[in-house]
């Protein structure tokens, strides 16, 4: 069991870390994002990832509230970024994808994503990057809901 002044700096440096990075990519949205805030930006690229999802599987995702993913298709779908088309099975379902315009919207920013996660684990090997991946895998588990805390 870590002693907590080494379990509280490892929570400050994931912290420091989480906000460094959001920083970073919120300011390349703001530079090349089409005007798009930054939860809009992030309601895009979920889409680009799971193209033809519902705005249900989003709030299922992410845990926002129903209400606030819907406001946030709406305005993406009001900007010709995303396309909504009924679901061929269940009528009441709108299934979303990216129009062209929001692919190439969301490859500019996902392209801006790549830099960043290169630029932030440079230097690191494969085996690395490997261990990281696990010890942050451990921890998310550990916060997961359902898990004993």
């Amino acid at each position: 069991m870590p002693t907590p002044s080494a379990q509280d700096e490892v929570v400050d440096q994931l912290a420091d870390l989480t906000h460094l990075f959001k920083s970073r990519l919120r300011q390349a949205v703001q530079q090349e994002g089409g005007g798009l805030a930054p939860m809009e930006a992030k309601v895009l690229m979920f889409f680009a990832r799971h193209p033809g999802s519902t705005a249900s599987d989003l709030v299922e995702h992410s845990g926002r509230d129903k209400a606030q993913v819907t406001r946030l298709v709406q305005l993406l779908v009001d900007r010709h970024l995303l396309l909504r088309e009924p679901d061929p099975t269940d009528r009441r379902q709108q299934r979303l994808t990216p129009t062209a315009q929001g692919a190439a919207l969301h490859r500019v920013l996902h392209r801006h994503r790549q830099r960043l996660g290169q630029a932030m684990v440079k230097g690191l090997a494969a085996d690395e990057l490997a261990q990281l991946s696990s010890l942050l895998c451990r921890l998310r588990s550990n916060l997961a809901p359902g898990a004993d805390h």
